[in-house]
């Protein structure tokens, strides 16, 4: 969510003029110029974003190949939420989900992996990025506070990767940990110290799940939609998986913000693949409704991505660099 502007009151304000005036017999492009109003107000729920025409190539290297991943789990990080991305990380390679259901969460990570055609390669069918974990520490005595900024960000992700090369730092911080602009809607965020990148992602649940745990919680923001049960039935573990997947796809395809980005409000003030359609999770979505998902009927959880051990995922939509749209699994 870019943006962490209350708009509620002004939205009804302006629903309410446009009510009074189409009520009325005020001359047309009054009425007409009061609706494009209140249609703009929609725009900032739930971080709604509106996508560009074109997310630019800039030149820069991508993430290929294969990508060791080196994991920091910073304080009390649950079971649940630890199973959860363990289970997402693995079903990114994994063609066929359990008991070949579909869409599955590979589906939505061949999204990804196609940036590779349209960033100079000039393949005709991109390869595979395969994700390997290949370290996992934890960090349980909140070594650094419990306070995340940038100048910790880097000692955490030297932590993480031991000064081993060639790897993609990943920390989790728990939900006593604030960090740094999660509360503006940066749920995840990523860059590069040097030639290390890393994806930061924080635990919503306390600090801000209004801004970085919908839809599994009511938003802080715009028009309010209907809030759905997480697929796994922790909503701090599925608000972490949306936002790793959305940061995941970014560091991908703009490790060094030299790659695929578009300028923007928040997110460092640059959008990418995995942030520039963020508050879509299904077709014909729109502020307040996730779009087009699916509903487990056993568990009532919502979700759009098959992964391996029977586990369902919501992953966020992702922009299709052929078509320059947003896409979904489903």
């Amino acid at each position: 969510m870019a943006l962490c502007i209350n708009m509620t009151g002004n939205y009804r304000h302006r629903k309410r003029r446009l009510i009074k005036a189409m009520a009325s017999s005020r001359p047309l492009p009054l009425v007409l110029s009061l609706l494009l109003l209140l249609i703009s107000q929609l725009s900032v729920g739930h971080g709604f974003q509106s996508p560009p025409h074109k997310l630019a190539y800039h030149g820069g290297p991508l993430l290929t190949g294969n990508i060791d991943v080196s994991i920091l789990y910073y304080g009390r990080i649950g079971h649940v939420q630890k199973s959860v991305i363990r289970t997402f990380l693995k079903s990114l390679n994994s063609v066929s989900a359990y008991g070949g259901a579909k869409p599955t969460v590979s589906t939505w990570w061949s999204m990804v992996e196609s940036y590779q055609s349209f960033a100079g390669r000039h393949v005709r069918r991109s390869p595979k990025i395969r994700v390997r974990v290949a370290s996992v520490v934890t960090d349980t005595s909140y070594s650094v506070g419990k306070v995340m900024t940038v100048d910790f960000i880097k000692l955490l992700v030297e932590k993480a990767t031991a000064g081993k090369r060639n790897t993609l730092a990943l920390i989790f911080t728990d939900r006593q940990v604030t960090v740094q602009e999660m509360c503006t809607g940066r749920c995840a965020q990523h860059g590069a110290f040097g030639e290390q990148p890393y994806v930061l992602v924080g635990n919503p649940e306390t600090e801000c799940p209004g801004a970085c745990a919908w839809p599994f919680h009511k938003s802080d923001y715009g028009p309010q939609g209907v809030v759905l049960q997480p697929p796994s039935g922790n909503v701090g573990a599925d608000a972490m998986i949306v936002s790793l997947a959305s940061g995941l796809a970014d560091a991908v395809t703009n490790p060094f913000n030299t790659g695929f980005f578009q300028p923007g409000g928040g997110h460092g003030g640059l959008l990418g693949a995995g942030t520039v359609c963020q508050g879509m999770f299904g077709s014909g979505a729109f502020p307040g409704y996730t779009g087009k998902i699916r509903v487990d009927p056993k568990s009532g959880g919502a979700f759009n991505s098959h992964g391996v051990k029977g586990k369902k995922f919501l992953l966020p939509a992702v922009w299709n660099p052929a078509t320059s749209s947003c896409w979904t699994p489903v």
